[in-house]
């Protein structure tokens, strides 16, 4: 189990990664990188396509509602005192201390990922449920950093394969949609980023990213051990609450 924050340690060092550190802060973990990395994801703040060194992950309480969380992330990213166009930020209602972090390496890559899981608003796409017209807090999120090169397709893919593991995991832990009582794929407000560093391994540019590649079998295998495992970390009161 890699769970860095539960004993009351407030920095991990990544061991495959010396230019990365995350930093388990009074409301947000903050992942930060000494170089620009190239980022895709579904982040409030930061989304889309980008270039970023400081990854933000906030602690907001379960009965948060917005209809303009971009600008309340932005406003306590200005606060801690980061860049705000240099910040992908992300929102939860989630136990930080219970983040699980999981790495990897081989010739062709590496690989770092931060799951942060709550699951009191569990839920199953594809079918009609209660929806809401503004952002609610509760949250999976999952920040992949990745030694390489890979295009935007590639990132992509990995994206992918990473929700397809997440979904997987929340399935095998029988966490359970509470309106259909079905077995849930994510929560109400699930967000992912990828991040790479093209400084590594260079001359080799990741085409593809799906469950079959090297990559992209990687990715799904970290994220579900990380799923899995902050998931596993919460009591039942935990898991009902966020």
């Amino acid at each position: 189990m890699v769970l860095p924050f539960k004993e009351n340690t407030t920095f991990y060092q990544p061991e495959i990664w010396p230019e990365l550190s995350v930093h388990l802060k009074e409301q947000h973990i903050l992942v930060y990188s000494e170089s620009k990395l190239h980022t895709l994801g579904s982040a409030i703040l930061g989304g889309g396509m980008g270039s970023s060194s400081y990854f933000v992950n906030l602690h907001v309480s379960k009965d948060f509602d917005s209809t303009i969380p971009e600008k309340s992330l932005e406003n306590s990213v200005h606060e801690y005192g980061y860049p705000v166009k240099e910040t992908v930020g992300l929102m939860t209602a989630a136990y930080l201390s219970f983040a699980s972090v999981q790495e990897e390496t081989n010739d062709h890559f590496g690989l770092f990922v931060c799951t942060t899981s709550g699951v009191g608003n569990a839920a199953r796409a594809g079918l009609d449920r209660t929806v809401y017209s503004s952002y609610r807090s509760g949250t999976i999120n999952i920040m992949i950093f990745v030694q390489g090169s890979m295009t935007a397709s590639a990132m992509l893919e990995g994206i992918m394969a990473a929700t397809e593991a997440k979904a997987a995991a929340l399935q095998d832990m029988s966490i359970k949609d509470s309106e259909t009582n079905l077995i849930a794929t994510g929560t109400t407000s699930d967000a992912m980023v990828i991040a790479c560093d093209p400084r590594y391994y260079r001359g080799i540019i990741h085409q593809h990213a799906g469950t079959a590649t090297v990559i992209g079998n990687a990715m799904g295998r970290l994220v579900y051990r990380s799923v899995i495992e902050s998931v596993s970390s919460l009591d039942l009161t935990h898991r009902t609450i966020e």
